[in-house]
Formats: structure tokens, C-alpha cells, sequence
């Protein structure tokens, strides 16, 4: 033991790993009032480190050939041992991450988690969000299957609906190519990777640091450091170590139980998580009859398909589609409400989050469907009321009836 004591001080007087522990874990303190919701950000940690692992594993038998990669695959389907576990845990992995940043974002839009002084937290988490997106997108090709190589094909080629003469140089420089082919694949594989997961690991861990610099927000919505105690702790706090790291193991386990649930007796998810033609080898020659992203794309894909092309350009819906994720950066200036729960915020705001809510996922269902009149009219409605969300958000606070806000935490 005293071996180990004198290791640790050896350590400290060169690395500052027990001033680490402390000031994040053992001394960090969380408000003592978190919930359900407060599960979600803990968890993305989880499904991140589980993605590098299984990522990792994959890497060693992967081929980023155009001849061998699909062969690759099978491969590791069929061949490797418990290949196929690994496989079906990472493509599982990459909706249950989208699917917790989900529900951590949601839980910030109703606790106001985006408000003073939490406004670089905020933004720090649109970025992790946006790099996800680059990270699933680049990804998404390597399977070179059907809907991987003709969904990579649509996505691309919305880049070159960029106007003044740079879309078309920008989607040759995307692809590496004039068309999908093995100089893209090897590209994607690159920056899937190593480029965009260096860039999400550096986000996360500054999103961590941001987040214990001004301290967690609860769901009341009161900041705990102004009540402190004699010795300066704050009286609604309690310290994150061991409480919450052993709460969070509560969720852990629960969410293992429905991950491997999928894993294990429905990791294609009816078609969502991996699509049937995506069986078949790419085919530059036979375009499947319905392409569509994966499903935590097709709420912005149905805002693409909802605005009418102009004078034969898809650039109109292409900024549509761009505005709905760059709105999201405004959002702390947009709403002006001094109340941040949706405890103690009136019903009028609670009706448009809900609004907003219900057309993000009639969204997301839409562009899973062909495209029809009336689906296109449908998405048209909801994507108006989707931005309606943050222009109601704009005016709420003119004449919204707010409850008081108690000084302490209520439970």
C-alpha cells in the first residue's frame, strides 16, 4: 500500500492525476435534484468509447477497396470470430448514439440548458452534434452496399447545388473523383476513421471541461453556486463521485439490456439501422427503387425534399436543410426568457416545444417514405413548423405567464 501511495505521489509530482480526480469527479459538485433525463450525457460517453473499441476491431479486417470491401464485410460477418457480434454492435452503436445525443438535446431544450452562463456548452454540443453527422455520413459508404454507395451518391451530390461556380469543384474534391468510386471510399475511410473521431474526442473533452467550469444545470433550472455554504460548498450539491458514478451505472445496465436486446435479435431494425439493399454489393449500374439516409438524417432529408428546386437547382432546399441545424447555434440568444425549466415556464412555451418535438419526428418519418404530393405537402407543414418553433420562441417571452422560481432546489 505504501508502495502504491508513494507511486501516486511520484505521478502527481509529474502529471496532475489526483488534482484531476478531484476537481471532476470526487470534488465536482452536481446538483443533488438530477433525474431521468440527466442519464443521457453519461451514456454518450458510453456508445462514443463503445464505437472507437468495436471501430478499432473492425479496422483489422477491413479492406477500403472498391473490389474488396463489401467482400470484406462478409468476411467479418462470416469468417472472423464473433466478427458478426462486432459488426452489429458498431452499426447498432451509431443509432443508440444518435438516439441518446437525441434525448440529451431534448433535455436541454426543456431545462433551458442552453441559457447564461451556459451558452459555449451549448455550442460546444451543436458542434459534437454537427461532427457526428460528418462522422455517420463518411462511415455510411463503407459497407459499399447498395444504399450505402447510392445514398453517399445523393449526399454528395447536394454539394454541387452550390451556386457561383464552387459546387461542382467541391463535390469532385468530396469524392476524389468525378463519380462514387474507389478514391471516395478510401477518403471516407480516412476521415471516418482518423479525422473526424480525433475531432470528436477533443470536443467531447472540451465540452466536459466547459461543462464543469460553469457547473451542471438541473431541473429547476437554479443555479447552485450562489448558495453556498461556510466552507464554500454549494448546499444543494452533492459531489459526482460516488453518487452519480454509481447512479449512472443504473443506467448503464439498463441501457446494455436494450442494446443488446437489438444487437442480438433485431440489429437490422426492420430496414432503419441497416437497409435491405444494403445486402447487395454497390452497383454504379442498378439504382435501388427508394434511396433514403439512415434515419437520424431524414428529418433534415424530408426538409430537402419539402422546398420546390428553383430554376432546376436543389440549392433553396440545401439551405433549408443547412438553416435548421445552423439555427440551433442562435438558440441562446433566440430565447429571452428569464426562467430556464420547463417547470416554471408557461404553457405557451411548453406547447411549442411540444410542436416542435411531434414535427422533428413526423420529419424524420417522412423521409423514410417515398416521395408523393401529398408526403411532400406534409413535410412542407412540418418543416414550417419546425423553424415556427424558434420564431415562437422569439416572442413567448413577451407575454408568457411564468411561475416563481424558488430560491432552492424543490427536491
Amino acid at each position: 500500500m505504501d508502495k502504491l501511495v508513494a507511486l501516486l505521489g511520484w505521478v502527481d509530482e509529474r502529471f496532475p492525476l489526483s488534482k484531476m480526480w478531484r476537481e471532476h469527479l470526487s470534488e465536482y459538485y452536481a446538483p443533488k435534484n438530477f433525474n431521468f433525463w440527466y442519464y443521457f450525457g453519461s451514456l454518450a460517453i458510453l456508445v462514443f468509447v463503445l464505437q472507437i473499441v468495436t471501430g478499432i476491431v473492425l479496422t483489422m479486417y477491413y479492406k477500403p477497396d472498391g473490389d474488396m470491401a463489401f467482400f470484406s464485410v462478409e468476411y467479418i460477418m462470416r469468417d472472423v470470430n464473433w466478427g458478426w457480434l462486432i459488426r452489429y454492435m458498431h452499426s447498432t452503436g451509431a443509432s443508440a448514439f444518435f438516439l441518446v445525443i437525441y434525448l440529451h438535446m431534448f433535455r436541454g431544450l426543456m431545462y433551458g440548458s442552453y441559457k447564461k452562463p451556459r451558452e459555449l456548452l451549448w455550442i460546444l454540443g451543436v458542434l459534437i452534434y454537427l461532427a457526428m453527422m460528418a462522422e455517420a455520413f463518411f462511415g455510411y459508404l463503407l459497407p459499399w452496399g447498395q444504399m450505402s454507395f447510392w445514398g453517399a451518391q445523393v449526399i454528395v451530390n447536394l454539394f454541387a447545388a452550390v451556386p457561383f461556380g464552387i459546387g461542382e469543384p467541391l463535390s469532385e474534391w468530396i469524392r476524389g473523383d468525378f463519380v462514387i468510386s474507389d478514391a471516395t471510399l478510401n477518403r471516407f475511410f480516412a476521415f471516418h476513421v482518423i479525422a473526424v473521431p480525433f475531432v470528436l474526442a477533443a470536443l467531447i473533452v472540451v465540452h466536459i471541461l466547459a461543462l464543469h467550469e460553469v457547473g451542471s444545470n438541473n431541473p429547476d433550472g437554479i443555479e447552485i453556486k450562489k448558495n453556498k455554504g461556510p466552507d464554500g460548498i454549494p448546499l444543494d450539491g452533492i459531489p459526482f463521485h460516488p453518487y452519480y458514478t454509481v447512479k449512472d451505472i443504473v443506467g448503464v445496465v439498463v441501457f446494455f439490456i436494450f442494446f443488446f436486446a437489438v444487437v442480438f435479435f433485431a440489429p437490422e431494425m426492420g430496414g432503419y439501422f441497416i437497409e435491405p439493399p444494403n445486402f447487395d454489393q454497390a452497383d454504379p449500374l442498378k439504382t435501388p427503387a427508394h434511396i433514403a439516409p439512415v434515419w437520424y438524417f431524414t428529418p433534415f432529408y424530408a426538409m430537402l425534399r419539402a422546398v420546390p428546386p428553383m430554376l432546376g437547382s436543389q440549392f433553396p432546399g440545401v439551405m433549408v436543410m443547412g438553416a435548421a441545424i445552423v439555427v440551433l447555434f442562435f438558440l441562446p440568444w433566440i430565447d429571452r426568457s428569464p426562467v430556464k425549466s420547463i417547470r416554471y415556464r408557461g404553457n405557451s412555451f411548453k406547447i411549442a416545444l411540444g410542436v416542435f418535438v411531434v414535427s422533428f419526428v413526423i420529419l424524420g418519418w417522412l423521409g423514410t417514405q417515398p416521395s408523393t404530393p401529398g408526403m411532400t405537402i406534409l413535410a412542407q407543414i412540418f418543416t414550417i413548423l419546425y423553424f415556427a418553433y424558434f420564431v415562437a420562441l422569439w416572442f413567448i417571452p413577451k407575454f408568457e405567464k411564468t411561475k416563481p422560481v424558488p430560491e432552492r432546489l424543490t427536491s
